[in-house]
């Protein structure tokens, strides 16, 4: 009887979509890969940011032939700096959704040990299972805590900061252009990581994470409560207004705690209905329960429960460190600018002379002795 219903099972392109969803390589079960559920309809604002990391992560991977056919490789990674609470760890995840990619996140204090030469072997491990795992997105929070600038690690155990921050160096190089692996750092001291990781190659890409301006603060107020029973009476639009300076993490703070208010009034008028049904005794039970079933105690999130929340509000980032970060970025931007090219000039508006068309023929006699040479620094 088995045997016959076995001979008549079908399977279908459904049953392997559900397995391998559901199942995991044997050699990544040591670590936690995941697929974030996290999409970019989840972040609010940052509509430049957003499109610079779907040029960086997800062009390369759905577009391929655009890349081959104009010679270029993709960037190895990129280097994520702002203000804490401003979505740099979300930011991450939904590249790792948008892509189907595995994301693979380390906390940057994870890979320190006491032990002599430890440090440097979680290192390479990490990046093992990023290679085995690909295409996946690796993500280091808290990167300053490991990428310090070298030189300056006198008493910490014979260098050890040092040494991990070469064997991080030596793994990024060491990522070929057929490992689809990209690597994503976050800090809050982008004025302590070593110059050496932020040069092209390896992060090369510094994108700013910023405080959300009046658009970004009504987008993450309403990504928050888009799953939330919200009365309409609640003016988004002025609570973005009043928030000024507030992160997103501080937003998503007020909206927690205006639906801890909703629901611990719910949970009193329940309690209450209740002592109130057992002093009437029997003769309301059949009218109670009829208007349990028409009516809601709290049905929504009312504005009383907002004004409350917004006068408990704090804000996570002081001017103090917004000026701080302006002046990184400014001077991030002036040193840019700052460059100057063989005639002494700046080459902030570099712009080629108007020559004639003997300029393709020039360009193109060196293009086949570079195609011949690995180069050492991409």
């Amino acid at each position: 009887m088995c045997l016959n219903r076995i001979s008549h099972l079908n399977l279908n392109q459904e049953h392997f979509r559900h397995s391998l969803g559901v199942s995991k390589p044997s050699s990544l079960r040591e670590t936690v890969v995941e697929v974030p559920n996290v999409s970019w309809d989840d972040i609010g604002g940052l509509e430049d940011v957003k499109r610079d990391l779907k040029e960086l992560v997800q062009y390369p991977v759905e577009h391929p032939e655009k890349f081959e056919k104009f010679g270029m490789s993709p960037s190895k990674g990129v280097l994520f700096y702002g203000p804490p609470g401003c979505g740099k760890t979300l930011m991450a995840k939904a590249v790792a959704n948008e892509c189907q990619a595995n994301f693979i996140s380390v906390k940057g204090p994870e890979l320190l040990t006491m032990w002599f030469g430890e440090s440097e072997a979680n290192v390479r491990d990490v990046f093992e299972k990023a290679r085995q795992a690909a295409p996946c997105v690796l993500f280091f929070d808290e990167l300053d805590s490991i990428a310090q600038q070298r030189g300056g690690s006198q008493g910490d155990g014979g260098g050890a900061a040092d040494r991990v921050m070469n064997q991080l160096l030596t793994e990024i190089d060491g990522i070929g252009a057929k490992k689809n692996v990209f690597i994503i750092g976050a800090t809050n001291r982008p004025d302590i990581i070593d110059t050496a990781l932020m040069r092209p190659g390896r992060l090369d890409q510094l994108i700013y994470i910023p405080m959300p301006d009046h658009d970004s603060r009504l987008s993450i107020l309403r990504a928050t409560l888009r799953k939330s029973p919200v009365a309409k009476n609640v003016d988004l639009t002025y609570l973005s207004a009043q928030t000024d300076k507030f992160t997103g993490a501080d937003l998503t703070e007020i909206c927690q705690s205006a639906c801890k208010l909703a629901i611990r009034e719910e949970i009193e008028r329940d309690i209450e209905r209740e002592r109130m049904r057992e002093e009437a005794g029997d003769d309301m039970d059949a009218d109670d329960d009829e208007d349990d079933e028409a009516s809601d105690t709290m049905p929504e999130i009312l504005p009383t429960h907002f004004e409350a929340a917004v006068r408990n509000a704090r804000r996570s980032v002081s001017d103090r460190d917004l000026a701080q970060y302006a002046s990184f970025a400014q001077t991030l931007q002036q040193s840019r600018a700052a460059v100057t090219g063989s005639a002494g000039g700046s080459l902030a508006n570099f712009a080629f002379p108007n020559q004639s068309s003997n300029l393709a023929g020039g360009d193109g006699e060196g293009k086949d002795d570079d195609d011949d040479e690995e180069d050492l620094y991409s």
